[in-house]
C-alpha cells in the first residue's frame, strides 16, 4: 500500500538528550541514533572549547567570552569579542532555533541545544536527562577522555554552571530541574548500555513502532 500525495509524512523520532557533565551522553546518544537508524547530531560546542576559552579570559566573564566567541551561527568559539547584549542573545536564540528544528525534520538524537524546551509537544519526540553523583560523573569524564580527576572536577563546575546559564538566558529554563524531560536516567546507577537499551525502547513505544505493555499484554480471562 502506497502513501497518497495527499497524506502527511510521517513524523521521525528524535530524542533530545541533555546530559550533566561526565553523565555519558557521547556514549549513549551516538548509540540511540545507530539503534534506530537515524542520525546523531553534536552540540554546539565542546568541553575543550569551553576550557580553552576559560584559559584565555582576561576581563571579561566567562559566559561573556562563550557568547561572543560562539557568534551568530552558535556552532563553537572563533575569537573575537562582540557585546552580549538583548539583541545578540535573541539572535543566538533564533539561530539555534532554526538549527534544533532542522535537525528534527531529519530525525535522531539531538545533544544539547535547549531541545527539550524547543520540541516540547512535537510529536514522537523523547526528552531525556542524563545525571548522577557528581562523583561519578567526573571520573568517567577522566577515564574518557585521559585527563586528570582534578581537571575534570574543573571542567565538571565550569561546564554545569555555564551550560545552565546559558539556556536561563537564552530561553528562560534551567536545564538541570527534571520538570521538562520525559525520562531521567541516572548513569550512576543504571550502566551505559541500559540507557541506550532503555531509551531505544521508549522511542518506539512513543513512535508506535511497537505496542507499550498495557497494548501487548493479552485481555483477562473472565472469572469462571
Amino acid at each position: 500500500m502506497t502513501m497518497s500525495s495527499s497524506e502527511p509524512a510521517p513524523v521521525k523520532p528524535v530524542v533530545t538528550l541533555f546530559e550533566t557533565y561526565g553523565a555519558g551522553a557521547s556514549y549513549v546518544g551516538p548509540r540511540v541514533a545507530q539503534a534506530l537508524g537515524l542520525p546523531f547530531h553534536r552540540q554546539a560546542f565542546s568541553s575543550e572549547q569551553l576550557e580553552a576559552e576559560e584559559e584565555r579570559r582576561e576581563k571579561e566573564s566567562l559566559l561573556s567570552r562563550v557568547f561572543s566567541a560562539m557568534g551568530p551561527g552558535y556552532a563553537g568559539p572563533e575569537g573575537g569579542a562582540v557585546p552580549v547584549a538583548q539583541q545578540d542573545r535573541y539572535e543566538l536564540a533564533v539561530e539555534n532555533t532554526r538549527i534544533v528544528q532542522e535537525e528534527a525534520a531529519q530525525g535522531g538524537v539531538v545533544m544539547g541545544r535547549n531541545g527539550a524546551v524547543i520540541l516540547a509537544g512535537r510529536p514522537a519526540s523523547l526528552h531525556v536527562l542524563l545525571d548522577g553523583p557528581v562523583e561519578q560523573r567526573v571520573a568517567r569524564a577522566a577515564e574518557e577522555t585521559g585527563i586528570a580527576r582534578e581537571r575534570a572536577a574543573r571542567r565538571q563546575k565550569r561546564e554545569d554552571e555555564v551550560r545552565a546559564q546559558m539556556s536561563q538566558d537564552l530561553y528562560g529554563w534551567d536545564p538541570r530541574q527534571p520538570h521538562r524531560y520525559d525520562m531521567v536516567l541516572n548513569t550512576g546507577s543504571l550502566s551505559l548500555d541500559e540507557c541506550v537499551a532503555i531509551i531505544v525502547d521508549a522511542v518506539r513505544v512513543r513512535a508506535g513502532q511497537v505496542p507499550g505493555p498495557a497494548a501487548a499484554a493479552p485481555a483477562a480471562a473472565p472469572p469462571g
